[in-house]
């Protein structure tokens, strides 16, 4: 695959201002080339932006999610896994409609490498992220110079202590990991630091009180799943805690499971199989409303395991945002036909 930008896409990309609302990130050339992009303010964004917080980042909200897209995790979507190049070619694509934010993590598999391979001679205009997952402090740097060398960069933008290391370690083990990222921070290697959770809410806001953190990532959708969990309503209230803590101390906050894990999107047919395939294609659509109506949300990091899905969800924040009615009646019949199915029963509730 060729390194360079098409150059249709990169005109369309900079008369729509998404580099001058992220030009925090970018290199000077770009970031002149961005000035004069956003004085044209009569043309809007592809994508809506919300600001990244505190950082100083200004991002689409929209962002792509790696763990959908790998060997380990795949099954979990209802798709079949696309080879190398067409994940390469896919993280290429997203880039080329608008997206500018990447996850992924260690524990992702290959993910880092496919992101930084999509992304090679862009990477000044994305912001990419990775998550730690070790539960021993002298163990941190030797796991983000490891994401460091797949996504063949100097520096990662976001690196986030991840969920399953803070539900092992707890509060204070999980502040000793995050002693060793402000360390890294020092010397470079990243720019921002965050936290992750799909279930440890409580101990999430514990942390998030310390005021050390620039993001959070957080399970926050329609359907209550937290990673192969049901969330249970103590969790729920503390997730509201989180977000509205967070959204004191002007963290970022990013939405993950915004489908449920596909639970709302792929998965959907294989959850209920007798639904009406019509209402089926709207569940996407409802549940990305959902979560885009808390303005409290900079950013929805939605997992794509096919290239339709990065158009797909851009499609939809493309038009009205507006949580309706109708959505609200389509999420909550399917919702209560999909807690009734059989993988949701074998699912534990914390």
């Amino acid at each position: 695959m060729s390194d360079h930008v098409p150059e249709p896409g990169r005109r369309t990309f900079l008369k729509t201002g998404l580099l001058a609302a992220g030009s925090v990130a970018l290199g000077p050339a770009l970031r002149q080339s961005a000035a004069t992009a956003s004085d044209k303010a009569a043309e809007p964004a592809t994508i809506p932006m919300r600001k990244f917080g505190k950082t100083g980042v200004t991002l689409p909200i929209l962002g792509m999610g790696g763990s959908a897209m790998v060997q380990v995790f795949i099954q979990a979507y209802g798709v079949k896994l696309l080879s190398m190049d067409e994940r390469v070619a896919m993280v290429r694509h997203a880039f080329d409609s608008g997206i500018r934010y990447f996850d992924s993590a260690r524990v992702y598999g290959e993910s880092e490498k496919i992101i930084g391979k999509g992304l090679k001679g862009v990477r000044d205009q994305a912001f990419i992220t990775t998550k730690v997952a070790v539960f021993k402090p002298e163990d941190v740097r030797t796991s983000v110079e490891r994401s460091l060398k797949e996504y063949d960069v100097d520096s990662i933008d976001l690196i986030q202590i991840h969920s399953p290391a803070i539900e092992r370690v707890g509060f204070e083990g999980a502040m000793k990991l995050h002693a060793e990222l402000v360390k890294l921070r020092d010397q470079k290697m990243c720019r921002f630091i965050g936290l992750t959770t799909h279930v440890a809410f409580e101990t999430v806001h514990k942390m998030i009180c310390t005021g050390g953190f620039d993001q959070v990532l957080l399970a926050y959708g329609y359907f209550r799943k937290g990673m192969d969990t049901l969330l249970s309503h103590r969790n729920l209230e503390f997730r509201e805690m989180c977000l509205a803590k967070a959204a004191d101390l002007k963290m970022a906050i990013v939405a993950m499971k915004v489908m449920g894990a596909s639970i709302l999107g792929h998965n959907s047919k294989n959850l209920v199989p007798d639904y009406d395939p019509a209402a089926l294609a709207r569940l996407p659509a409802a549940a990305i409303r959902w979560v885009v109506q808390d303005e409290r949300v900079s950013l929805l990091n939605i997992g794509v395991s096919m290239p339709e899905d990065v158009d797909k969800n851009i499609a939809v924040l493309r038009g009205s945002l507006k949580f309706t009615n109708e959505d609200r009646a389509l999420l909550s019949d399917f919702a209560s036909r999909a807690y009734e199915s059989d993988y949701s029963k074998k699912m534990k509730t914390v």
